[in-house]
């Protein structure tokens, strides 16, 4: 009796331990989602920070590509955030379930298709930052009417 209550608490350790661990892995796709949401909002912004920058130093509105620019690339990695979180929330479902039935196999679609998805985005961002006119090398660079050198009033004979 006495070696059954043993190997009863050792699998429930073990039972523990796997969640434990299916609990971690969880947290890590939810931590990888907060981060593509975050870097998607960082783009988005931060690509609407450098063309009005282009606009007030240059006093002209830039070129841009309607499908392809930073606001839409950023938009992706939200929604890809945001799918990707689901899609954890689901496999972490299915792994507790799988453990409590003692059938657990492990599944690397998941992983393969967030590693496809990253790549994607990763080079789709390459071009933006590849092609992008530097705001120096621009034909009508124009200093906006603060920086410019102010020139002395003409003197009059007015006493």
């Amino acid at each position: 009796m006495t070696g059954h209550l043993v190997m009863s608490k050792i699998s429930n350790i073990d039972r523990q331990r796997e969640h434990q661990a299916n609990e971690r892995t969880f947290l890590a796709w939810l931590r990888t989602s907060i981060a593509l949401i975050g870097f998607g909002f960082a783009i988005a912004r931060f690509g609407l920070f450098l063309r009005q920058l282009n606009v007030a130093l240059t006093q002209q509105e830039p070129m841009i590509n309607p499908l392809f620019n930073s606001e839409n690339l950023g938009i992706l990695f939200v929604i890809f955030g945001i799918v990707a979180i689901a899609l954890a929330a689901w496999r972490y479902n299915q792994v507790f379930w799988e453990i409590e039935r003692g059938a657990y196999r492990p599944h690397r679609l998941s992983v393969w298709i967030m590693t496809g998805v990253v790549i994607i985005l990763g080079i789709l961002s390459l071009p933006l930052l590849l092609l992008r006119n530097p705001l120096s090398s621009h034909p009508s660079v124009r200093k906006p009417p603060q920086f410019q050198r102010l020139q002395p009033l003409p003197k009059t004979n007015d006493k």
